[in-house]
C-alpha cells in the first residue's frame, strides 16, 4: 500500500515538474519575443506573462515539491544528507 501512494506520489511530482518546467521555457521564449519586437506589443506580452502565467507557474511548481517531500517522506528517502 505504501508502495503503491509512493509511486502516484511519483507520478504527480514528475508531472508537475514537468510542466513547470516547459511552461518556465514558454515564458522565456514569450520574453525573447517580445525583447525582439519592441513597442507596446513587448509591453503587453511581458504584462501578461508577469501578471497571469508566473503566479500559476509559482503555484504548480511550490505543490510539485510539497508532493515530492511528502513522498520522500513516506519512503523514508534522506536526500543532500552526509549519512550513508
Amino acid at each position: 500500500m505504501k508502495e503503491k501512494i509512493c509511486n502516484v506520489l511519483q507520478f504527480i511530482f514528475g508531472w508537475g515538474i514537468f510542466i513547470s518546467l516547459f511552461v518556465g521555457s514558454l515564458t522565456f521564449i514569450g520574453y525573447l519575443v517580445a525583447l525582439i519586437n519592441g513597442g507596446e506589443l513587448a509591453q503587453s506580452i511581458c504584462f501578461v506573462i508577469y501578471k497571469k502565467i508566473i503566479p500559476v507557474l509559482i503555484y504548480i511548481s511550490t505543490i510539485s515539491v510539497i508532493i515530492g517531500l511528502i513522498k520522500m517522506y513516506i519512503k523514508g528517502e534522506v536526500a543532500l544528507s552526509s549519512k550513508k
